[in-house]
C-alpha cells in the first residue's frame, strides 16, 4: 500500500499565505501537485508568491480577502469552487499574537486576536465544509483535509498571554470536535501546534515584549516556517487510512 497520496488534480486553499507558515505551506502543496489558492490581505505579497510558484512549475492564484468579514470569507471559498470546481484541502494558517501585561493591553489587540485567530478560521471552515464533504465523496483520494495551525499556547497557558491562549485553545478544541464529527464523512481534521518559530508573528508585539522574548529565547534555535509546512504536507499526503489528529512540534532547545 502506498505511504503517501499525490495532490495532483486537487485544490487547496491556504489562509495567511502572505508570509511565514502559510507561505511555506502553499509552496509545499503546490510542489506536491495541488492548485493552491493563496488567501491574505496583502495582495502584493501573494501575487509575488503566485508568480514564484508558477516559475517552479506549480499552480497558484492570489485571492485577497479580509477573513474577519464573514461574507468575504464565504466569497473566497465560493470563488475558489466556481473557478476550479472543487476544494480538497483547507489550511487555516492566518493568525496574530499580542502578549503583555493584561491590565495595560489595548482591548483592540484582544479583539483582533479573537477576530483573526478564531472568527476568521470559523468563517472559512464553515463555508468550506460542504465542498470538502463533496470532494471526499467524489474524488479519487476519497478524503478531504482541514489543517488548523494552532500553537503550543493552545495546550499550555503562558503568563501575559491569556487571550492568545484562549484563541489557540479554542482552535485546538474545535479541531478535535470537528474531527469526531466528520470522521465518518471522510473529512480529516488535524491541528498543528508549533513552538517557537521564526515568522512575522512576533513583529506585531510591543518593542518591550519583543526584547523580553529575544532575551528569554536567546539560546534557542527557532523552528523555521518550512518545518511546520513539512508537517502539514505529511498530514494531507497521508493515505486515506491514516488521520493525523494532532502534531506538536517544538525547537529541540525549547523546554
Amino acid at each position: 500500500m502506498p505511504t503517501t497520496m499525490s495532490l495532483t488534480s486537487t485544490v487547496a486553499l491556504v489562509t495567511g499565505a502572505s508570509s511565514g507558515i502559510g507561505q511555506a505551506t502553499a509552496r509545499r502543496l503546490a510542489a506536491e501537485g495541488a492548485t493552491v489558492v493563496l488567501v491574505a490581505r496583502r495582495q502584493d505579497r501573494i501575487e509575488v508568491l503566485a508568480e514564484e510558484i508558477a516559475e517552479d512549475d506549480g499552480r497558484a492564484v492570489a485571492s485577497t480577502a479580509d477573513l474577519t468579514d464573514a461574507d468575504a470569507a464565504a466569497a473566497v471559498v465560493a470563488t475558489t469552487v466556481e473557478r476550479f470546481g472543487r476544494l480538497d484541502v483547507l489550511v487555516n494558517a492566518a493568525g496574530v499574537m499580542f502578549t503583555g501585561d493584561s491590565a495595560r493591553a489595548p482591548l483592540r489587540d484582544w479583539e483582533q486576536m479573537v477576530d483573526i485567530n478564531v472568527k476568521g478560521l470559523l468563517y472559512v471552515t464553515k463555508a468550506a465544509l460542504p465542498h470538502l464533504i463533496e470532494a471526499a465523496a467524489t474524488s479519487p483520494r476519497q478524503v478531504a483535509d482541514v489543517v488548523n495551525i494552532s500553537s503550543i499556547a493552545g495546550r499550555f497557558a503562558i503568563p501575559a498571554g491569556a487571550v492568545y491562549n484562549a484563541t489557540k485553545f479554542g482552535v485546538t478544541a474545535a479541531t478535535e470536535a470537528w474531527r469526531q464529527e466528520y470522521a465518518r464523512r471522510d473529512v480529516r481534521f488535524s491541528v498543528v501546534e508549533p513552538g517557537l518559530t521564526e515568522t512575522e508573528l512576533f513583529v506585531h508585539q510591543q518593542q518591550a515584549v519583543q526584547e523580553r522574548m529575544a532575551a528569554r529565547f536567546a539560546d534557542v534555535e527557532k523552528l523555521r516556517a518550512d518545518d511546520i509546512a513539512e508537517a502539514v504536507e505529511y498530514v494531507v499526503t497521508s493515505p486515506r487510512r491514516r488521520a493525523v489528529a494532532e502534531i506538536v512540534i517544538r525547537p529541540t532547545d525549547q523546554v
